[in-house]
């Protein structure tokens, strides 16, 4: 089951966070092939026209060792720079620990980056966020969005959707963690239910879950005995 996050990279390692800083808009567009390459040093960049931003400009970064112009596209002044990526960075985005897919250009403002990325599973992004954040790169998740499941994987664990969705948002908040970063009462919020709701949707997908895991209901009271 894929999903879908959108989240905010914050780091003073990142490549062309001073770069957005220095434009009108306080924002430029990139997109790189990190998490699929850790050692991807080109950065297709895009800068709005009237930023005049030049070759010489963007070569007056640090992290910037090369520059050529390609052009204009969607509006905007398109830029391949080659960089040199802070051993921090390339250490965090091995692609050896996770996958992620980039669905839209990397969006880089003074703050941070902010990415839409598809993950395989939650695992897969807790690993990422675990990752980054070993090494000082902080991790905030937007919102999250389980993808369409095909029929055969759906009926698999024999949860309902609603089920299913809670379950999700409860693991991508820390809710099973050690201690606890979320209650129950902030992830109804977030579903638009009440808590005693959330708890029986919690309560209900975790008992599926696991007499699908252990097979039949005969058997779970057996183990349980």
């Amino acid at each position: 089951m894929t999903i879908t996050t959108e989240i905010v990279i914050r780091s003073s390692a990142l490549p062309f966070v001073s770069l957005a800083q220095s434009v009108p808009s306080n924002q430029i567009e990139c997109v790189h092939g990190l998490c699929h390459e850790g050692n991807s040093r080109v950065f297709m960049v895009y800068v709005e026209p009237d930023a005049g931003v030049s070759e010489a400009d963007l070569l007056a970064f640090d992290e910037v060792v090369a520059v050529d112009t390609l052009g204009r596209a969607s509006g905007k002044d398109v830029f391949q720079t080659t960089i040199e990526l802070d051993d921090v960075v390339s250490e965090a985005f091995a692609p050896e620990r996770f996958t992620a897919t980039q669905m839209e250009r990397t969006v880089v403002t003074p703050e941070g980056w902010y990415e839409k990325k598809l993950f395989q599973n939650y695992n897969a992004f807790n690993g990422m966020r675990t990752r980054c954040e070993e090494y000082g790169i902080s991790i905030e998740l937007i919102s999250i969005t389980q993808n369409p499941r095909e029929r055969d994987e759906s009926s698999q664990y024999g949860l309902t959707d609603r089920q299913q969705e809670a379950l999700t948002l409860a693991i991508s908040r820390g809710y099973y963690e050690s201690p606890r970063q979320v209650s129950t009462e902030e992830l109804a919020q977030e579903m638009d239910i009440s808590q005693p709701s959330m708890s029986s949707l919690l309560r209900r997908g975790e008992r599926q879950l696991l007499t699908s895991a252990l097979g039949s209901q005969a058997q779970v009271n057996t183990v349980s005995r």
